[in-house]
């Protein structure tokens, strides 16, 4: 069989469809495996919206512990330190935008990180929205949202600008406080849509909870790829091997 091939010229084109066809179906397998995971996500994220909020304390515990509290409703009852504010890079289709994280103090040196909301450049000067700085102690009801490290592309945050491309939390903390002693909790919270500051900034429900799920295309181009070439290379190695029969 091997000497056919050769005949027939057949060894690498071989090879090179063997090592293609690897490459397709491994692929089309990861994005199946994506998929399972989004599906999974998406019930997740589903199932946590619409639950009952648990205090901080319980989402604490329950982080330390190793439990996944990603999407977790929660609720928070604290003072917000609004001179605190730190600015996360968030461009929207209306134009540039922010959104504003504030540390929450619910207890004595103790805050977390609660993301209030979007606002439109123009109004990012806490001045030109006074009436939304909530004075005194107040409840948040929103989602819990663990750190990710730096993504990929996302550029270094600036502290001394007090620009931020992605939440590193602890920075964020140290730029705020200084070397004042702070014990922040180690996730954020993004507060919900409901209920609106006066003035409506900043703007919550920013959470990003409709995600996109094309995997199972994905999963069909690259199964469909991988048939496509083992069709072209067994119609090509059938005329070569024909060929040969009647030289």
């Amino acid at each position: 069989m091997f000497r056919r091939m050769r005949q027939a010229r057949l060894v690498w084109p071989t090879v090179f469809a063997l090592a293609g066809l690897a490459v397709l179906l491994g692929l089309g397998t990861w994005q199946l495996e994506r998929k399972r995971w989004k599906e999974d996500l998406l019930a997740k994220i589903a199932t946590r919206v619409n639950s009952e909020p648990v205090g901080l304390r319980h989402a604490e515990h329950q982080m330390r512990a190793g439990g996944d509290i990603e999407y977790l409703t929660v609720a928070a009852t604290g003072r917000f330190l609004h001179d605190k504010e730190r600015y996360l890079y968030a461009p929207a289709p209306g134009g540039l935008a922010w959104h504003v994280y504030t540390p929450l103090e619910f207890a004595a040196g103790r805050i977390v990180w609660v993301n209030r909301g979007a606002v439109p450049d123009a109004k990012k000067d806490p001045a030109t929205r006074s009436a939304g700085q909530l004075a005194g102690e107040q409840e948040v009801r929103g989602l819990v949202r663990v750190p990710p490290v730096q993504p990929r592309f996302a550029p270094a945050n600036n502290p001394q600008g007090n620009v931020w491309y992605w939440p590193e939390l602890p920075a964020m903390t140290a730029a705020a406080f200084g070397t004042r002693a702070i014990d922040v909790l180690p996730f954020a919270i993004d507060a919900g849509l409901q209920p609106q500051p006066p003035g409506g900034l900043p703007r919550g429900g920013v959470t990003r909870i409709a995600l996109s799920n094309r995997h199972l295309e994905y999963v069909i181009t690259w199964y469909g790829l991988a048939l496509a070439l083992l069709s072209v290379y067994l119609a090509f190695s059938i005329n070569r091997l024909r060929a040969i029969r009647e030289e």
